[in-house]
């Protein structure tokens, strides 16, 4: 039991970084550069990204940044790589990277924050 917990808690963690990653690249072309000019949609994309994806690898208000960061790649998949491509499975778009964090993140919605988290320590510390 105790492995699996730290296991979720990596999982939670590099999932949210390596999404925030896509967000700063968005956003500030950092660590490689932008794929395409910010325009409404990229900066909003970019800001759930990054903010998200931070909120989740600390695990602060868990639940919902993860609800907003699932729906945002079901979002992008439907409207990037679903419909556009006329190629219905992710591996024929390019759509798997949004598939799996559309995935992961709704398992963090429906889990929690778990181990190795701020939501968790400050519960513990409002039960003292």
């Amino acid at each position: 039991m105790a492995f699996e917990s730290l296991a979720y808690a990596l999982l939670r963690i590099f999932s949210g970084f390596l999404f925030a990653c896509f967000g700063a690249q968005k956003l500030f072309g950092w660590p490689v550069e932008r794929a395409a000019e910010l325009d409404a949609l990229t900066t909003a994309a970019g800001l759930i990204e990054l903010l998200g994806g931070l909120l989740v690898t600390f695990g602060f208000a868990t639940r919902t940044a993860a609800f907003l960061c699932s729906g945002t790649m079901a979002v992008a998949y439907w409207q990037f790589h679903g419909l556009r491509s006329g190629q219905p499975l992710p591996i024929q778009n390019g759509g798997v990277p949004a598939v799996l964090f559309c995935f992961i993140f709704f398992y963090v919605f429906a889990y929690g924050s778990g181990r190795l988290s701020l939501d968790r320590a400050i519960r513990r510390r409002k039960d003292h």
